[in-house]
């Protein structure tokens, strides 16, 4: 679906900037080196991660050389990696920062302490600041978004698969969305294949979830648009790509 729509996105858009989180690419568990580079060369300027960062260890192998790819910064002081990149697109400056939730989620550092942090840091180069708030509950991200209401362009919640219908500009110029969904298998649970997951929940026995290797397709994100002065945002506008909400070029 990336290989196939985001060249076309791109072509409709015509955005400065895109941004993949690609902590599930490698069938649902971590990224590979391989799949981060094919992600940039279909298009994608900087990958973004979560808790899935480590499931898979090659990992540790390239994330130091990795310019354009960033885990949550709230990992503790040490973990391999870096929280934020910035980046120049079309002569202008982008901080991309990646920050993980607590609630239902491991335990790391505070993640709106590390935004008021790395939100200072950014705003020293750029007010062009993108957050990708990579979290569990609904709550959890709302409150990220009105915390930094005003003080960054954007922030769009990860982890969840499922996109929601909240896209909205905050009152002081935030562009915020509770999830942005998944992009892999369509007829699935949460991107596993549907049969082992209501398997679990028939049964509570231990199940291994893969993700289909076939079938129908999703790919879900949104499309921001920024003022040129000020870094605020002006729109926002989900994208949902399936069988259901075919592509439309024009």
């Amino acid at each position: 679906m990336v290989n196939e729509y985001l060249p076309k996105l791109k072509a409709k858009y015509r955005p400065h900037l895109t941004i993949v989180n690609g902590e599930n690419a490698a069938g649902g568990r971590g990224i590979t080196k391989n799949i981060y580079r094919g992600l940039l060369d279909a298009g994608a300027d900087i990958i973004t991660l979560g808790n899935h960062a480590w499931d898979n260890k090659e990992i540790f192998d390239f994330i130091e050389d990795a310019k354009w790819m960033v885990r949550p910064a709230n990992f503790p002081d040490g973990t391999p990696g870096k929280g934020m990149a910035l980046i120049k697109a079309e002569g202008t400056e982008f901080a991309v920062i990646n920050l993980q939730g607590r609630t239902f989620m491991n335990a790391l550092d505070d993640p709106f302490r590390k935004a008021e942090e790395m939100v200072a840091l950014a705003r020293k180069r750029t007010h062009f600041i993108f957050v990708d708030f990579h979290a569990e509950t609904t709550s959890e991200k709302q409150a990220m978004g009105w915390f930094l209401d005003g003080k960054v362009s954007a922030v769009i919640g990860t982890h969840t698969h499922v996109q929601t219908a909240d896209a909205r500009i905050l009152p002081n110029g935030t562009a915020y969305l509770t999830d942005a969904g998944m992009t892999g298998p369509y007829d699935a649970i949460l991107g596993m294949d549907k049969e082992a997951v209501m398997k679990k929940f028939l049964t509570s026995l231990p199940v291994r979830f893969e993700v289909p290797k076939s079938g129908r397709k999703i790919l879900s994100g949104c499309i921001i648009s920024l003022d040129k002065k000020t870094g605020k945002a002006a729109t926002i506008q989900n994208i949902l790509i399936n069988e259901d909400h075919p592509f439309i070029s024009e």
